[in-house]
């Protein structure tokens, strides 16, 4: 039986898509989503180039509400959001385990567009590491 996974942050425009994307990438046996308490208006364009530099396409993600996912039931809830100034979601679903693995949110880099590129793939790849090391220790399915 496959592992449903809901990912959430606030914008569900970074952070979350990339998880998401990492984790259908890893497995495709995992029900993965990804969803913002406030949803930007697409997912951000340089997470989407970053991401295909690793193989994965999320082009076609988009953010969604949290308020879609309410009455569903999930065995992971996972939180990505870290700054102090940044609330993290509250989901009241039905959920088995929470989790919260915090990230910066890449979004907020400035510098030049080389700067804010290498933001982007530094929390990638510090968001494919951890994900991974989740997905070996407890959403894999054991033989």
């Amino acid at each position: 039986m496959s592992k449903k996974i809901l990912i959430l942050c606030t914008g569900n425009s970074c952070r979350s898509q990339m998880a998401e994307g990492f984790l259908k990438s890893f497995d495709g046996n995992l029900e993965v989503y990804s969803a913002g308490t406030r949803p930007s208006g697409q997912v951000h364009p340089k997470a989407v180039q970053v991401m295909r530099e690793e193989g994965v396409d999320i082009s076609k993600n988009y953010p969604k509400n949290t308020d879609q996912f309410i009455q569903q039931s999930f065995d992971y809830m996972i939180t990505v959001c870290s700054n102090a100034d940044e609330n993290c979601p509250v989901f009241i679903g039905k959920v088995m385990h929470r989790q919260h693995i915090g990230f910066e949110d890449p979004a907020e880099a400035t510098g030049s567009e080389e700067e804010i590129l290498n933001e982007f793939r530094k929390i990638r790849d510090q968001i494919k590491e951890r994900f991974y090391d989740l997905y070996r220790k407890e959403l894999q399915m054991k033989e």
